[in-house]
């Protein structure tokens, strides 16, 4: 599948991310804080919901950090992208690596949602939200993905002075944490409008988690700050 017009995706957001698909890998790479992160939010999904034996899906999986990830918890994992050459790189590592469980495809999250509606015990949408144009739409179909009692997780960046300066202002312009033009202020998602999204797909939001990052300690960690980056938890009803 291809982006298009009626595809919920920014083509030059697919070609940003497609034009560093081969570094995915390299965790020195502009990749590196999502692996530095990884085993912070495998951990928090792991304690919300054991993956093991569960069918997952990682809308927007990129290269497959979070999809290999669960694979090797136990969990048989579907990641989706529109970025042809992240699915590749993905691919090619869940080939050398040698991971089970673990199958890529290039569709949309809403085209799988016509298709698998109710298939998953686990949704995840990490650092995808503050990337589309109508980030309602992946929240519907995300919803509409998993199972009645299943999980959805999602991650992105609070919408405020602070979250500019952070994320934007420090993380991309102080301390080159990430490439300049990674993400667009307004674009941001305020806890108040993700939740809107939520109870309008008739997911409970169960928990929020904050993500700071130390510039001295060069270290992420979880706390009750969503301010900048945060985490939610929630349940299909």
């Amino acid at each position: 599948m291809t982006a298009s017009s009626s595809v919920n995706a920014d083509p030059a957001e697919l070609a940003k991310f497609s034009e560093l698909a081969h570094r995915w890998w390299d965790t020195e790479s502009e990749f590196a804080p999502l692996h530095r992160i990884n085993p912070l939010r495998l951990g928090w999904i792991e304690s919300q919901v054991p993956l093991a034996g569960k069918r997952a899906l990682d809308v927007g999986c990129g290269g497959g950090i979070l999809a290999d990830s669960m694979a090797r918890q136990g969990a048989k994992v579907l990641g989706i992208d529109l970025s042809t050459k992240a699915l590749r790189v993905a691919q090619l590592h869940a080939l050398e690596a040698g991971t089970p469980n673990v199958e890529y495809r290039e569709v949309s999250v809403e085209g799988l949602a016509m298709e698998q509606a109710g298939a998953f015990d686990v949704v995840t949408c990490m650092e995808m939200l503050e990337h589309v144009p109508d980030p309602g739409s992946v929240v519907r179909s995300c919803a509409e993905l998993v199972k009645p009692g299943g999980w959805v997780f999602f991650s992105t960046l609070n919408r405020n002075a602070k979250a500019f300066l952070y994320a934007i202002v420090g993380a991309e312009y102080v301390l080159n944490l990430l490439p300049r033009g990674t993400h667009e202020y307004l674009k941001f998602i305020r806890p108040s409008e993700l939740a809107g999204f939520c109870r309008s797909a008739g997911l409970d939001w169960v928990e929020t988690k904050g993500l700071e990052y130390n510039p001295l300690l060069r270290r992420y960690r979880l706390s009750r700050d969503a301010s900048v980056n945060y985490l939610v938890a929630t349940r299909r009803r």
